[in-house]
């Protein structure tokens, strides 16, 4: 059996149908978890973080299943204007290597923005683009893209347009810290995991109160060894 099947999108602009690949939930299998959730796949070709992003081939139009099929006034005479007036017709509807994936997210990110998506969706491409990065030690271009989903993450919280998605409030608050804390900034990342251990009463996600428990020793630690 293939490790990838061809799932069927309908384009929320052009009303376009269009095949993109995605991987079988029988071969995605993570080898490894990093404390920001990013999973590790034993080969490329089974990394579902490749075809996160489908891109219509017909309009140029980029899209994760986050996305709300609500276009605000007047964003998608934008998009229209912006991506299919300039879109010339690539097609990533097969297999994708790490480029073309690359290549999805930051058509994504950008088509995000025009519509207006919110800032959860936003963060979510960012995310995974920044563990798209690290599976290829390329920690400039990671980092880089990890202070974009901190920054989202943050605004997402802020207006509270994570509600109702899968994303829960301690889970978001974790990421925040950790995303605090791998970009360097320790002050902060204790005060967000200091706010995750504070619901350990009233979350069924205890797991990940231990995990903020854990992150704020791994910090008090660090600081003792640089003493």
């Amino acid at each position: 059996m293939d490790i990838l099947y061809d799932r069927n999108i309908t384009c929320l602009v052009c009303k376009q149908t269009y095949t993109t690949k995605k991987v079988r939930s029988r071969f995605i299998r993570p080898i490894q978890h990093d404390t920001d959730f990013c999973s590790h796949y034993a080969s490329e070709e089974a990394n579902p973080l490749l075809y996160y992003v489908h891109v219509c081939p017909h309009c140029g139009f980029a899209a994760t299943e986050e996305f709300s099929t609500y276009f605000p006034p007047r964003t998608l005479e934008t998009i229209e204007q912006h991506v299919r007036a300039n879109w010339r017709g690539k097609n990533y509807g097969g297999v994708r290597t790490f480029r073309d994936a690359v290549d999805t997210y930051k058509l994504g990110i950008y088509c995000a923005t025009l519509k207006k998506e919110k800032h959860i969706a936003i963060a979510g491409l960012y995310m995974r683009l920044a563990w798209l990065y690290r599976s290829k030690q390329k920690h400039e271009e990671e980092k880089r893209c990890m202070r974009f989903a901190l920054e989202q993450y943050v605004a997402s919280y802020e207006a509270d347009d994570f509600v109702h998605t899968h994303m829960s409030e301690v889970r978001i608050l974790y990421l925040i810290g950790e995303l605090y804390r791998r970009l360097g900034n320790e002050k902060q990342a204790i005060i967000y995991f200091s706010r995750v251990i504070a619901r350990k009463k009233e979350t069924i996600e205890k797991g990940i109160v231990n995990m903020a428990y854990d992150r704020w020793q791994d910090i008090r630690e660090e600081k003792k060894g640089a003493q």
